[in-house]
């Protein structure tokens, strides 16, 4: 059984290396292919295939049909990774699986962004020869990222067969379909008001300062802080590369992460609380060495260069000394939501991670608009107060959990 369980996670993680690494790849240049234009799981996994494909014969209406299609299918995607991953773990492995999954996802950072690095290096724009050889490999490397999850494992699903079994030959098939049908109708209406009630548990409640800090810092180091090094006028012709570079060492520092957290520190109390504590402090000495870095300007100007001189001559080391610590910060708050959401909600996963995904996308969302109207500063300071919020509130939840199960030993 453990086998199987370990088997599932590797295989779950080795799907979305490689259909992220084709969607990272693709979020990382599509901004430059458009300016060059002159103009469940399989399911969920399928959508961001969808998307990929619309780069290859490109046009306006397909660009904001599947944006929107894609958000159904993220939706789908992460909310059954979560319940799968939930479903293959227990107590004692959550840590570990959820730290292998983190470290093969954050894989997909560095191939593609290696390649378009090394390729299209100077190039500001692509031709459609480059452009199509470039989607149909990132289409075919999604597809095969999609069609791994058919190698997963079902854990005890041999009574769930058997009692189909032996409803086949006492109901029609119409009859079938029908209470089929019925019954997804119930499952939604439960499921929407299991959501409602675990919202309003006091562990979501606390747990969404935490959720909604991770939705900001992923929307500044996956689309703010690289187009900041590259709006950064110090760096020169350089400072466009430094955005692929950047996106790397972001990666790395996911994998370290995801593999020191979750697999070589084993789960007990104490430790998960430490993790997040030294995301918190890695966080914030990233975001200082930004403020120190990196001109005030830098995420608001889009046809010119920054204005503002940053308090330190402008280093390429720092910067990507920073890239680094984003994503190993990064890497500690979601491996830790990841478990404790596990060990809290073991029974009722799927609404749970529905709940984090929910938060975390919105908050995302309002920091990717606000990101371009707003100086650094100011959104380095959001940051630190949402961070710090956060971490205490997952200071209590942990708590809450250890005095649970104290209480149950007894």
């Amino acid at each position: 059984m453990a086998d199987i369980r370990t088997y599932n996670v590797v295989i779950l993680g080795i799907g979305f290396l490689l259909i992220f690494t084709a969607f990272t790849t693709c979020g990382n240049i599509e901004q430059t292919v458009v300016k060059s234009l002159n103009s469940t799981n399989f399911t969920g996994s399928g959508y961001h295939s969808g998307y990929i494909a619309v780069f290859i014969i490109p046009s306006t209406w397909s660009f904001y049909f599947t944006s929107v299609i894609i958000g159904i299918g993220a939706a789908m995607l992460w909310t059954a990774q979560g319940h799968f991953l939930v479903e293959n773990s227990d107590a004692s492995t959550i840590n570990r699986n959820t730290g292998l999954f983190w470290a093969l996802l954050q894989c997909s950072m560095l191939f593609g962004n290696l390649y378009v690095y090394f390729d299209w290096k100077g190039k500001t724009e692509i031709s459609d020869r480059d452009r199509k050889i470039m989607f149909i490999a990132l289409l075919v490397i999604s597809a095969l990222g999609t069609l791994s999850f058919l190698a997963l494992r079902k854990v005890c699903q041999q009574e769930e067969l058997l009692s189909e079994e032996e409803g086949q030959s006492l109901l029609s098939t119409r009859l079938k379909y029908k209470q089929r049908a019925t019954s997804a109708v119930t499952e939604a209406k439960t499921e929407f008001k299991t959501i409602l009630a675990i919202f309003k548990t006091k562990t979501i409640l606390l747990l969404s300062f935490c959720m909604a800090y991770s939705g900001l810092e992923l929307s500044f180091y996956s689309g703010v802080y690289g187009t900041c090094i590259g709006a950064t006028t110090h760096f020169g012709d350089a400072a466009k590369g430094l955005i692929g570079i950047s996106g790397i060492v972001v990666g790395i520092g996911e994998i370290v992460g995801g593999g020191l957290f979750g697999l070589v520190l084993k789960n007990n109390r104490f430790r998960r609380t430490s993790v997040v504590f030294l995301g918190m402090v890695v966080h914030f000495v990233a975001f200082y060495l930004i403020f120190l870095n990196i001109p005030d300007d830098a995420p608001v100007v889009f046809q010119t260069s920054s204005q503002h001189k940053p308090y330190l001559l402008p280093s390429v080391s720092i910067a990507l000394l920073c890239s680094f610590l984003l994503g190993l910060g990064d890497s500690c708050f979601n491996t830790q939501l990841y478990s404790i959401l596990g060990r809290a909600f073991a029974e009722q996963s799927a609404p749970a991670f529905a709940i984090f995904k929910f938060i975390q996308s919105i908050f995302a969302a309002v920091a990717f608009f606000y990101s371009g109207y707003i100086l650094l500063t100011w959104q380095l300071l959001v940051m630190v107060v949402m961070g710090f919020t956060g971490t205490l509130c997952f200071f209590m939840v942990e708590r809450m959990q250890n005095m649970s199960a104290d209480t149950q030993e007894y």
